[in-house]
């Protein structure tokens, strides 16, 4: 059983992310200005109030954890498109928080296109989603993981497909190498069974592996 810190708890992954934590036995720290409306009730959850972007209360959040899922996502159409800070802000906000706090495994959700994934998914993507859509946010996602990548944590950055809201199948492709790397859906509950299952996997210590059906 670990101590979870679960980052943008309250909605997407990272609802499903404390989900499956809490299945799996975990106790779970669900960070998220919302929080309070997390409708789950579990003797090992704990609901924290607090903004991924404020040092003060991420630093609180961290203190005594074994690891840390980072799954803020943006909450409108307009972030999508004209971009945002939201990802980089925060996860430099938490990685000096885990320093300081010697807390070493993160895992944080960026996504297919970030970082050296960005043109190698499928023609669609690379070509009209992502210029159109995505790309101002992704932006933001590849200082991101830059941060974390430069932290000296035991990071691994988790990027899945294009996501959907079906159940969790435990089928899921992980795609360490560049050469595999492709487009696909998959959805929410799998990312979140990912993160979970492989919280303490030292084998992915440093890889950004990309996750589809």
């Amino acid at each position: 059983m670990a101590l979870i810190l679960v980052i943008g708890a309250s909605r997407g992954i990272g609802l499903e992310t404390v989900k499956a934590a809490l299945a799996a036995g975990h106790k779970v720290r669900a960070f998220a200005r919302s929080a309070p409306t997390i409708d789950i009730s579990n003797p090992n959850l704990t609901k924290i109030t607090g903004d991924a972007r404020v040092r003060g209360e991420v630093a609180a959040a961290v203190q005594g954890v074994d690891a840390v899922i980072h799954t803020v996502g943006i909450a409108s159409l307009s972030e999508l498109i004209f971009g945002t800070t939201l990802f980089s802000d925060s996860t430099r906000v938490l990685v000096d928080s885990m320093q300081g706090a010697s807390v070493r495994r993160l895992m944080m959700l960026t996504g297919a296109g970030a970082g050296n994934s960005r043109g190698r998914i499928n023609f669609l993507y690379d070509n009209v989603i992502f210029p159109l859509l995505m790309q101002r946010t992704y932006n933001d996602k590849d200082l991101a993981e830059d941060i974390a990548m430069k932290s000296g944590l035991d990071w691994t950055i988790v990027r899945p497909g294009l996501l959907t809201n079906r159940p969790a199948t435990g089928r899921y492709k992980i795609l360490n190498e560049a050469k595999d790397w492709c487009g696909g859906f998959i959805s929410r509950a799998d990312v979140a069974d990912f993160l979970v299952k492989h919280v303490d996997d030292a084998t992915l210590f440093g890889k950004a592996p990309l996750l589809i059906d």
